[in-house]
């Protein structure tokens, strides 16, 4: 910003700033337009913001976000709590939930492994996941991390961990999108899509 800019204005952009996706410009404009807002706005946003970041926590089974001590899936007794979907965040639940097909529980592992961004096994929610196995009743763990380096590394890792323990571990089929067309598919999605066929 401006060398004539309000201060107040520039540190608000720099806190914009550190969102991710959000990049200076970006910053700018929002904090300009929280300038235009009433003072009953901003104290709503404000206060949106506190309350989140002070009651929000992880569930104690699952590790997705909550306001209790278990999240909504996990206290629903009509889940399967035999399956359990592996995801990274917790907004890839909402993504799976949005299917209305799914009907396990989940683990949120808050990261993936990644040593050269010094993530190390010890810096995810591993250790909860394993102790939900080791009390038994789980049969499959599905593991739907993302199809990268990363996400692949932390699915084999998790898979010869679990593998002693007796636990199926499957890995989420991925290949061609549904109104796909081959033409325009790259290497990596066609491979995926043949190794992963299935019988009709």
């Amino acid at each position: 910003m401006a060398n004539n800019t309000a201060l107040p204005l520039v540190l608000l952009a720099e806190q914009f700033a550190k969102l991710p996706g959000i990049g200076m410009k970006s910053a700018q404009r929002l904090a300009y337009y929280v300038m235009g807002m009433t003072d009953e706005d901003v104290r709503a946003f404000a206060d949106a913001l506190i309350r989140a970041h002070e009651t929000v926590r992880c569930c104690s089974e699952c590790q997705n976000l909550t306001e209790g001590e278990l999240c909504p899936i996990c206290s629903d007794d009509l889940r399967d709590k035999g399956t359990i979907c592996v995801v990274e965040t917790p907004k890839d639940i909402a993504a799976f939930e949005r299917t209305n097909e799914y009907k396990g529980v989940y683990h949120v592992l808050h990261g993936l492994i990644s040593p050269l961004d010094g993530i190390t096994p010890d810096k995810i929610r591993l250790k909860e996941l394993l102790a939900r196995i080791q009390k038994g009743g789980v049969e499959e763990v599905i593991m739907a991390t993302n199809p990268t380096v990363e996400g692949e590394a932390t699915a084999m890792y998790i898979s010869k961990l679990l593998k002693p323990l007796g636990v199926r571990v499957t890995r989420l089929a991925f290949g061609l999108p549904i109104g796909g067309t081959l033409e325009y598919a790259d290497e990596v999605t066609l491979f995926k899509a043949l190794e992963n066929r299935n019988e009709i």
